[in-house]
C-alpha cells in the first residue's frame, strides 16, 4: 500500500491535462518498469510530446494479461477546490488530487504491482496511454502497434473506476458537429433572411424526436441506468450581434449506442430527416451538413465469458455491472480480439469533479486483486 500511495502522489504532481504533453509521466512509469525488469516500447506523436507506453513483465512469447489505464486528466479550471488538485492529499481515508479516481489511482496500483511481480511464468503487459479523456485517441497507435505483434494479451482489465465491480459493458460513442448555413441580413429585415440559428433549432428539435423514438421503442438493456442508446446536443454556436441575422450555426451532439443499436443506422435517419428539413425551408442557401469527429465502439463481454469469470475471481464479485462511461476497452475488443472487462478502484461519480478522491480502501482492494493476479501468472497459468 505504502508504494502504491507514493507512486499515485508522484502521478498527480503531473498535471497531464488532455492534449497536453505526457512525456515526464512517461518516462517516470518506464524507469519504474525497467527496474522491475520490463520490456518497455512507446509509441505516440511524433514530436514525442504525448506518447503511450506498453511493457511486458515475463516472457514475450506468450499471451497473458493487459492492465491498460490512461494518465490525462481532465482540466480544474473554474472548479473550487479546497486542495491543491496536482498535490495529492490524504483526509479522512480518502486521497484527493485530479485523477486520483479517473483514473492514475489504478495506475498506481499497477506499476506497484509490476515492482512486485518477481518471475513471471506468464506474462504481465501494462499499456498506458494519452488523450483518452477527449475520445480515445492517443491509445490507437498502441492499437495498431499491438495489431502486428506476434503474441496479443489473452485478456485486458481496464482499470477505470468502479468501485472495484466487474463491469462487462459501456455504450459506444459517436461524436459530430452540424453547420447549418443560411442567409445573413438586416434583423429589421429578418423574414427576408435565412436565419442560421432558427435552421440549427429545427435540427435540434429532429435529434430530441430521434431520442424518443429510441427511448420507446428502441433497444433496451436494463443493465444500464439509461437503458437504450441516448441521442444528446451538447454546444450550440451562432451569430454576431443581436442585429444581425446569423448566417451560420454549428450544433456539436453525439450518439451512445447500446451494442446492438447501429449509430450509422441512426446518423441516416437524422440525415434523411435533415434533408427533408432543408427541402421545406424552400431557400436555395439553408444547408445542414453533418459531420463525425470521433467515435470508438462499445464494450459488451459476455457475462459467462472466460475473461469475467477469471477477473471475477481475482476479486471475489459474485455480479457484473456495465457502465455510462466509455473505455478504451471496446477498441481492444474489436480490432484486437482481446477480451476485456472494466474494474478498477474509486467512483466516477467522483472523477471529472472538485476535490475528486479515491478511497484508500479502494486502493487497497485493488492491490489485493492485482496480488492474486500475480500469484497465478507466476504458476504460469494459461488465461
Amino acid at each position: 500500500m505504502t508504494d502504491t500511495i507514493e507512486i499515485l502522489e508522484r502521478l498527480i504532481a503531473f498535471p497531464t491535462l488532455s492534449r497536453q504533453p505526457n512525456r515526464d509521466l512517461i518516462e517516470y512509469a518506464r524507469g519504474l518498469l525497467e527496474a522491475a525488469g520490463a520490456h518497455c516500447e512507446m509509441v505516440g506523436e511524433t514530436d514525442g510530446s504525448r506518447m503511450n507506453l506498453y511493457a511486458t513483465i515475463g516472457p514475450r512469447d506468450r499471451a497473458g494479461v493487459m492492465l491498460s489505464g490512461h494518465t490525462d486528466v481532465v482540466p480544474v479550471e473554474g472548479q473550487d477546490w479546497s486542495v491543491d488538485p496536482f498535490r495529492l492529499t490524504q483526509q479522512n481515508g480518502r486521497l484527493l488530487g485530479r485523477g486520483t479516481a479517473d483514473m492514475k489511482g489504478f495506475v498506481a496500483c499497477a506499476l506497484a504491482a509490476a515492482g512486485r511481480a518477481g518471475t513471471l511464468e506468464t506474462p504481465l503487459h501494462l499499456a498506458l496511454s494519452y488523450d483518452e479523456e477527449i475520445g480515445c485517441i492517443g491509445v490507437r497507435s498502441l492499437v495498431e502497434m499491438l495489431k502486428e505483434a506476434p503474441v496479443r494479451p489473452a485478456l485486458c482489465i481496464v482499470g477505470e473506476p468502479t468501485a472495484m465491480a466487474v463491469a462487462t459493458g459501456h455504450k459506444g460513442k459517436t461524436a459530430l458537429q452540424t453547420i447549418c448555413r443560411g442567409r445573413e441580413g438586416h434583423s429589421a429585415l429578418a423574414p427576408l433572411a435565412m436565419n442560421a440559428l432558427h435552421l440549427a433549432a429545427d435540427f435540434i428539435d429532429i435529434l430530441r424526436r430521434e431520442q424518443v423514438a429510441l427511448a420507446e421503442t428502441g433497444l433496451r438493456d436494463g443493465d444500464y441506468d439509461v437503458p437504450y442508446t441516448t441521442v444528446h446536443a451538447g454546444i450550440l454556436r451562432g451569430g454576431v450581434q443581436v442585429n444581425i441575422v446569423p448566417n451560420r450555426a454549428e450544433v456539436d451532439w453525439e450518439i451512445r449506442n447500446l451494442a446492438g443499436d447501429d449509430p450509422q443506422e441512426i446518423l441516416a435517419r437524422i440525415r434523411a430527416a435533415s434533408d427533408r428539413l432543408v427541402a421545406e425551408t424552400d431557400d436555395a442557401d439553408a444547408r445542414v451538413e453533418i459531420a463525425e469527429t470521433n467515435a470508438y465502439p462499445g464494450l459488451d463481454t459476455p457475462k459467462m465469458a472466460e475473461a469475467v469469470q477469471f477477473v471475477s475471481s481475482l476479486t471475489g464479485a459474485n455480479g457484473t455491472i456495465k457502465v455510462a462511461f466509455g473505455t478504451e476497452g471496446g477498441l481492444f475488443d474489436r480490432d484486437l480480439a482481446v477480451p476485456t472487462v472494466v474494474c478498477g478502484p474509486g467512483s466516477m461519480t467522483q472523477g471529472h469533479k472538485p476535490d475528486e478522491y479515491v478511497a484508500i480502501d479502494d486502493l487497497t482492494r485493488c492491490d489485493a486483486m492485482l496480488d492474486a493476479l500475480l500469484h497465478r501468472l507466476r504458476d504460469g497459468l494459461e488465461v
